[in-house]
């Protein structure tokens, strides 16, 4: 019997278009992939790839990013806020949007249901523990694993109350290995390095936060790791001037991770284990924000 192969999708709000890019350099190569882990944005990209694990279904996850735009996702408004702190909901944004992000050229209802099997992370808001969901409703699935933490209402299903998969495990290396994995393929999202200050607001700036935190831990998990399974990262884009919060680059994010995806591919990327230079903390302190080398 061969190694199971786990695709390992990190989250990272609009970052998540990287993904896009790496999927597509991916597929085009025909790497072989036996299950799918995400978290977060991850979780729903990876959904759209389990689901349609092919050309046609990551160009069609690609025209759903495209058509984005940050009041899609992140409708916030000041009268919005200050409802939310009057009625004392615990969060400031419905997840409309995103329900309507998830639900786009999805063509299934149920997890099991998908043509690769997949594992979505999500965040028991009472302990903090992992709690990973392979079957049931894939919307509520998918909406609670993104969930951010007071940005968006928690999910509550078989009587667990469930949030952001990132706050558990954002890059659930862990749960591949449990899984049973013996190669796993990492697609990170990376985070704003060539970024010449912190975005503004409180949703931008809860989002920064947790992918830094989100990136810092990817680190760790794959030394952490290394010894039960061969980690393949595919390198996140750098330098890169876009947070995570931005939705106006998501056309140029997609291209360049696909570019860069398949330059890691030719150059043996499947053969190389170990944590990319570009996921540690670095700065460019001459370079403008999106400037490229």
């Amino acid at each position: 019997m061969t190694d199971k192969s786990a695709l390992v999708l990190a989250g990272g709000g609009s970052l998540g278009a990287v993904q896009v890019g790496m999927l597509q350099a991916l597929v085009a190569a025909d790497v072989a992939i036996d299950l799918v882990v995400g978290a977060s944005v991850g979780a729903i990209n990876g959904a759209h790839f389990a689901s349609k694990p092919s050309a046609k279904g990551v160009a069609e996850l690609a025209d759903i990013w495209c058509a984005l735009g940050k009041q899609d996702i992140f409708p916030f408004s000041l009268l919005g806020a200050a409802k939310a702190v009057l009625l004392r909901r615990g969060h400031i944004l419905d997840n409309a949007g995103l329900h309507r992000m998830i639900v786009s050229a999805l063509p299934i209802s149920r997890l099991e249901d998908c043509e690769l099997p997949l594992h979505v992370v999500t965040t028991d808001l009472l302990s903090g523990a992992e709690v990973l969901l392979s079957q049931g409703d894939i919307l509520q699935a998918l909406l609670a694993s993104a969930a951010i933490p007071l940005v968006y209402p928690p999910i509550a299903i078989d009587g667990h109350l469930l949030m952001d998969g990132g706050v558990a495990s954002n890059t659930p290396i862990a749960s591949a290995v449990a899984l049973g994995a013996k190669r796993i393929v990492v697609l990170p999202t990376g985070f704003g390095c060539a970024c010449k200050a912190p975005p503004r607001g409180f949703v931008a700036l809860a989002l920064h936060t947790l992918n830094l935190m989100s990136m810092r831990q990817l680190v760790r998990d794959i030394e952490l790791y290394a010894a039960h399974a061969h980690i393949h990262v595919a390198a996140p884009l750098c330098p890169l001037g876009v947070s995570v919060f931005d939705f106006t680059q998501t056309r140029s994010l997609i291209e360049r991770a696909k570019l860069q995806t398949r330059t890691w591919l030719d150059s043996g990327g499947l053969e190389q284990t170990g944590v990319p230079d570009s996921l540690r903390a670095h700065a460019h302190a001459d370079m403008l924000p999106g400037e490229m080398p």
